[in-house]
């Protein structure tokens, strides 16, 4: 096309300007605009000089107050919400001016749920499809972070969605008893409140004290789900350790047990001594060791550090010889526990030593020298290993090949033990320079070296693990993890994304025994009993109650009820095993006649995060199988882990845990910082965490509300990759809402009725789209456009891909329908044709009723405010947007329409074209002009577009700042004026 600029004012028409006019033009601006800048200044200064001098002598100048700083969460904070708790929001006033959050986020979640749309129908006669998830029950001691939020945000986008789309939806909320952090939470409230121990109080009236600190704590998370919008069914809320949870939790190690799969033995667990209790693995936290470190370690006096990230070298000596054997260990107060010293039985430096005996320097035992081919690797090191069986898992393993005393050197405290000699009652790491420096001083020290090595640390307390052979109960998971196995391997169980199937399978088949028992007092104790008979102890009983383990006891011993005494286990089940039971055990399992697990079990899909594929998602489908011989759902999805900025996980040590409130509701940096004052965070990480936070959020972190942190989330969820949350991001999806409601407020000024008669109404939109049923090629584009997002949407969400999800729903609102449709149907809008009007008036009404529904699922509060304000526009009944229909492909296939969207690409492209030329001419005062543009179509098809279309160019080609330019399409054989700007 040619483009000339045209005079206004009775200005002298001028040639367009060139290229190198106009960056001559430029570059004369800046540097004008430069030189009278710095004399502004300078003239700035020499009256604040004349000043000074006149008043006799210059004074210095007063510090500078900085600018109050506004609390971000002030609005949100003050906002008194004029809706009563679960009615519907009145909307009689006129649409706000501005989007707030607090405003159209409130009232919403408290009717959605009095009104019954959260709840799943139990009732048989329901003949809807059924989908049913369980919500992973997030820790009742504390509250949820951003990786919560993203799990909630992508369960609730597939409940809304599927809620809409005619399914009978169950979604259950739960909160987990979460055994050693709530014990540690409320053990520490009562050694700060009342300078008491649980052992001071007794275990009866310590779990009385929990769960009155669950009851008055226990509440914030529910309330953060709400605020988030989850649609929950709450009127099936569970509790892990409620009566009906406590009754399947005895039921299950009932039943494990009769069938032969959990046993007593004495084995190595994972030992924290300041919680006095073995813990899972994946309470282990590890910490890479590069080069040596001093530690504190919790237990011990606050004013020492130890050195970790060392390997010590000593020896023993041969029994009657003067030879030795040179070993080598990262925790040297171990050997007080070694029994024996293994080598490789082809190795030759030792033959000679095949059969002989070692001298301990500390405590009266001798070490036997043994032959290990799978313990020892002769080429490392001296080829000799000490042997620790019961502090060490690979020494345990050939101790038990070898039938070793297992000598346990560790008190439950982390103090030596009596049998640890001159070093009996030390803690542990005092014992390891106290030994240390006992070698040296016997000339047994053989040096040290750097070790680079994984330090196991208590998640709770910051604890050093200690490997400590105690008695617990397991779990032979060996028949249930080949079941587990082949249920993915036969396509049974669906795990999303697929690569994941390599982990499952490298876990599952190589899986070890579970234990299950825990050294708490909070938690489900274990229904097993220690009886004697006539003063005499006998074999434990497993047992439903103590009545029944009489009976048992009776009844194998052949003895006299009143001869039996019994004791209940002090142990409590690892919390991993209720988790464990919990998509069933939720639906009244044991009670397979119960209404709800007859009706859901098993559930559509578990969806949680992939950290926890092992520890929660395989023991949930290996206790199904065994339980009710049922897989407990049929799909696990698995979402990538939430980290911060910088791909640090999220965690409360590192002072990078964001609450989802403060996104919701905003917060100041001041308060910020206050969290991380009070938390128990190092003073390095500490001063790290305070600098990023002041360098992200200078002003703290602004009011986003809950539409935009879920869509921001869901935008980060791409399968598989680990989200680097940026918050930057979220408040960028604030805008977008922003401008949802600013377009959606000045679309419902182009719905009023023709001719004044209110309320509007639309008309039937023709069965299909395109030129043909639609003259205006804008509004068979936006249709066409439209069928292509629910078709496209459809697919994404029917394979969990949650942020392609976000693009199309984020990509047809902003880039199509605001950008491009408001814009294209601005001079049909103006016209007198009512009927050509109400034409596209039916459409956009269209657009916004099927927009808005796509949108719900990602953004239910923004939607519903806006749905209902549409309905009163066109004067229909006020209903939930979460029980409309969702658009569904097949209903708007007929309005693609490859030509429509074909000849509005070429509209667009001239569009761009025309403002890209008029933006590098037009400049200054010249920037309000309207521009003379003239377009050459060679195509003859190409040319009668344009012809037709050009008011619908004009608008679309039209700036901000200055009115739509004059077009002309140049007839065949014709030339435009002389002198132009073109653009090919």
């Amino acid at each position: 096309f040619f483009f000339q600029a045209t005079p206004s004012n009775g200005a002298m028409e001028q040639p367009a300007p060139t290229d190198a006019d106009a960056k001559k033009a430029d570059k004369a601006a800046k540097k004008a605009a430069k030189e009278a800048k710095f004399a502004a200044k300078k003239a700035a200064q020499e009256a604040q000089q004349q000043k000074q001098a006149a008043d006799g002598a210059a004074k210095p100048a007063a510090p500078k107050e900085a600018p109050p700083v506004e609390d971000p969460a002030a609005l949100a904070t003050a906002y008194v919400n004029p809706t009563p708790a679960g009615e519907l929001k009145a909307m009689s006033g006129p649409m706000a001016q501005k989007y707030l959050p607090h405003e159209v986020e409130a009232s919403w979640n408290a009717w959605w749920e009095a009104s019954g749309y959260y709840r799943g129908n139990s009732d048989p006669a329901d003949t809807r499809p059924k989908f049913s998830i369980c919500l992973p029950p997030p820790n009742v001691t504390g509250s949820l972070h951003l990786g919560h939020a993203l799990t909630v945000a992508v369960q609730d986008l597939l409940a809304r969605w599927k809620r809409m789309s005619g399914y009978n939806v169950l979604w259950i909320p739960g909160t987990d008893h979460a055994g050693i952090a709530t014990q540690v939470v409320v053990e520490k409230k009562l050694k700060k409140e009342r300078g008491l121990t649980r052992h001071d109080l007794g275990r009866e009236e310590f779990l009385k004290t929990v769960f009155e600190w669950k009851e008055a704590y226990g509440q914030r998370i529910t309330m953060q789900l709400r605020r988030l919008g989850c649609s929950l069914d709450w009127s099936r809320e569970v509790f892990t350790m409620d009566e009906q949870r406590a009754a399947s939790v005895k039921a299950a190690f009932l039943r494990f047990h009769k069938e032969g799969l959990i046993y007593r033995d004495v084995r190595l667990t994972n030992w924290c001594c300041i919680l006095r209790s073995g813990i899972s693995d994946i309470e282990v936290e590890y910490e890479d060791l590069e080069a040596p470190k001093r530690l504190s370690v919790p237990g011990h006096p606050k004013d020492r550090t130890y050195v970790f990230g060392r390997i010590w070298s000593f020896a023993y000596k041969v029994d009657g010889s003067d030879e030795e054997i040179v070993v080598a260990t990262t925790r040297p107060e171990t050997m007080l526990g070694d029994v024996a010293v293994a080598v490789h039985p082809d190795d030759p430096r030792y033959k000679q030593l095949h059969g002989k005996q070692l001298v301990h320097p500390f405590v009266a035992r001798k070490i036997k020298l043994i032959l290990d081919p799978v313990l020892v690797d002769m080429s490392f090191g001296t080829g000799a290993v000490k042997v620790t069986p019961a502090h060490d898992p690979n020494d345990f393993a050939c101790g038990r090949r070898h039938g070793l005393d297992e000598i346990t050197v560790f008190t439950e405290e982390g103090k030596m033990a009596d049998n640890c000699g001159m070093f009996a009652g030390m803690m542990r790491f005092d014992a390891r320079v106290e030994l240390l420096a006992e070698l040296k001083r016997r000339g047994l020290h053989r040096g040290e070296a750097d070790n680079k090595m994984r330090l196991g640390v208590c998640q709770r307390t910051g604890d050093i693990i200690e490997p400590m052979l105690k008695p617990q109960w397991w779990v032979d998971c060996s028949g249930m993890a080949r079941r587990a196995v082949e249920a993915v391997r036969q396509g049974e169980l669906k795990i999303i994304p697929a690569e994941h199937e390599r982990t499952w399978y490298a876990w599952l088949e190589n899986i070890r025994d579970w234990c299950v028992s825990r050294q708490l007092w909070w938690g489900h104790r274990i229904p097993a009993y220690f009886p004697t008979v006539k003063g005499e102890k006998v074999e434990v009983v497993v047992a439903g109650s103590m009545e029944e383990a009489r009976e048992a006891v009776v009844e194998r011993e052949g003895c006299a009820a009143e001869d039996v005494s019994l004791v209940q286990e002090e142990d409590v089940l690892d919390t991993w095993f209720s988790s464990g039971l919990f998509p069933f055990s939720c639906l009244g399992w044991p009670d397979e006649q119960a209404p709800d697990y007859a009706a859901w079990h098993p559930t559509s899909l578990l969806e949680t995060g992939q950290d926890i594929l092992f520890f929660w998602v395989a023991r949930m489908v290996m206790c199904s199988l065994q339980l009710t011989d049922r897989l407990p759902f049929s799909e696990v999805y698995l979402h990538a882990m939430v980290r911060d900025k910088r791909g640090r996980k999220m965690s409360k040590s590192l002072g990078n845990v964001i609450d989802p409130l403060e996104v919701i509701n905003g917060v100041s940096l001041a308060s910020m910082f206050a969290k991380l004052d009070a938390g128990n965070i190092e003073p390095k990480e500490l001063a790290a965490a305070k600098k990023m936070n002041e360098e992200e959020f200078p002003l703290g972190i602004p009011e986003c509300g809950s539409d935009a942190l879920r869509f921001g989330l869901l935008a980060f969820c791409g399968q598989g990759r680990d989200v680097n949350l940026d918050i930057a991001r979220v408040v960028a999806y604030r805008n977008f809402c922003n401008k949802l409601w600013n377009a959606t407020r000045f679309a419902f000024l182009y719905l009023d009725a023709a001719d004044g008669q209110a309320p509007f109404r639309p008309a039937e939109l023709p069965a299909a789209g395109g030129a043909a049923n639609l003259p205006l090629l804008a509004d068979a584009w936006i249709l066409s456009r439209l069928a292509h997002a629910v078709k496209t949407l459809d697919a994404q969400l029917t394979a969990y891909d949650m942020a392609a999800a976000v693009t199309t729903v984020y990509e047809f609102w902003y880039k199509e329908l605001c950008d491009v449709y408001l814009e294209a149907v601005k001079p049909v809008m103006k016209q007198e044709d009512a009927a050509a009007k109400h034409a596209t008036q039916t459409v956009l009404h269209a657009c916004l009723h099927h927009g808005l529904r796509l949108l719900h699922p990602f953004m239910p509060y923004v939607t519903e405010e806006l749905y209902q304000r549409l309905a009163l526009l066109a004067g229909e009944p006020r209903a939930s947007i979460m029980v409309a229909p969702f658009p569904q492909p097949a209903a708007v296939a007929a309005w693609a329409s490859e030509e429509a969207e074909r000849d509005m690409e070429l509209l667009a492209s001239l569009a761009a074209s025309v403002r890209t030329v008029r933006a590098a001419y037009l400049k200054g005062p010249l920037e309000r002009h309207a521009p003379e543009v003239y377009i050459v179509c060679r195509a003859p098809a190409a040319a009668a577009v344009v012809a037709s279309q050009l008011e619908t160019l004009a608008a679309l080609a039209k700036s901000s700042r200055s009115p739509p330019p004059t077009l002309h399409l140049v007839a065949e054989g014709e030339a435009p004026p002389a002198g132009c700007a073109t653009d090919v």
